[in-house]
């Protein structure tokens, strides 16, 4: 089973591209984030085409999220339970035995420290939901773009200041809170050191300095964590022409012969 994240930076200025991509790779699940519309302008018939239903939740200019599968699904929450802010930001889905959460966490650098306490409302709720799937026994990966940078080797050197809120000191707890759950970063799991950048700023020529940052992540639960094949950022993506600033993060499991939609 082939699952990937894309924070694709507006889905209707990145069509084409994430049509290509899917065709390339063809992923039985498309985690988006970003996408940058309202539901009902969402290009759901484009991917319909290409062998893809979807669940969206979408928001005029900003935000918005959409996960695209091939074969059957049900949407099992459009919102993040817990976190009680009218954004668009969370979708999650069950397929195959498996609960997909795909989130977008806030950035936590605007709107003040007040803006920083959403960030970690948001986490706080997230990781309330992964206690509750550990809880009932549910299978899950929770993935997408989470604004943060949980060691000092997933952020290249100047890219960003002490005090940006995806370093900062509290965001990082957050994200090894979820850990100490007993999730598995699915890319680290595999590949525990070394670079593995997912998003170059479209400033200060991040990409041809190879200036970037770790911050889209797929986390699993121990029983999805012992299915765990490959995982890696798809960085030929940042190279083509008017990108998005972030590549999806692909993630296989070795299939589960038990797994039905």
């Amino acid at each position: 089973m082939k699952i990937a994240t894309w924070n694709v930076n507006s889905v209707r200025q990145r069509q084409h591209l994430i049509l290509d991509w899917l065709e390339r790779q063809q992923p039985d699940v498309l985690m988006m984030q970003e996408i940058k519309c309202e539901t009902d302008q969402f290009p759901a018939d484009a991917f319909k085409e290409a062998g893809y239903d979807c669940a969206v939740v979408g928001q005029k200019s900003y935000n918005g999220v959409a996960t695209l599968v091939k074969g059957g699904f049900e949407v099992t929450s459009d919102h993040l339970p817990g976190f009680d802010h009218p954004v668009a930001r969370y979708v999650e889905v069950r397929t195959q035995k498996l609960t997909l959460g795909n989130l977008y966490l806030p950035n936590g650098n605007s709107g003040g420290e007040e803006g920083y306490a959403t960030k970690l409302a948001f986490f706080d709720a997230l990781t309330a939901r992964a206690q509750q799937f550990l809880q009932t026994d549910t299978d899950f990966i929770l993935a997408g773009d989470y604004n943060v940078c949980p060691t000092p080797e997933d952020c290249a050197p100047g890219a960003l200041g002490p005090d940006d809120a995806l370093v900062r000191p509290q965001s990082r707890a957050a994200y090894r809170r979820m850990l100490w759950l007993g999730l598995t970063d699915a890319l680290r799991a595999l590949h525990p050191s070394g670079a593995a950048y997912t998003f170059w700023d479209y400033q200060a020529g991040a990409w041809p300095r190879d200036s970037g940052l770790r911050i889209d992540h797929a986390l699993l639960s121990p029983r999805v964590a012992e299915r765990l094949e490959t995982a890696w950022p798809d960085k030929a993506e940042r190279a083509l022409e008017r990108p998005s600033d972030h590549v999806p993060l692909v993630v296989t499991l070795r299939d589960d012969a038990q797994a039905t939609a």
